[in-house]
């Protein structure tokens, strides 16, 4: 691989490289990409590339409440930075007059 080809990998896997980084990848990102091509010539020639059938079904639960009521209540009102009560303060976003 070229020095360039290794830059621009490098920036856009937003790694930075030393010049003795680059120096010894040129090398070995060459022979990692001769690999993986011999690996993918034997292994599209001992696979079948007909997709696979089989039964396709969705699982589905029973869409039920699975805590008792207020459980989570005081947790959820202890982390919020205004309360009123029961309820959750937020700032008001809609106007009333227009």
């Amino acid at each position: 691989m070229k020095r360039e080809d290794i830059e621009h990998l490098s920036l856009l896997a937003r790694i930075e490289l030393t010049e003795e980084e680059k120096v010894s990848l040129e090398g070995e990102l060459s022979s990692i990409v001769s690999y993986v091509s011999v690996v993918s010539d034997i292994v599209s020639d001992d696979v079948d590339t007909a997709p696979a059938v089989g039964a396709v079904h969705n699982v589905f639960r029973k869409d039920e409440v699975t805590n008792k009521a207020d459980q989570y209540t005081k947790d959820i009102l202890a982390e919020m930075p205004a309360t009123d009560g029961r309820f959750l303060q937020v700032k008001k976003i809609l106007q009333t007059e227009e």
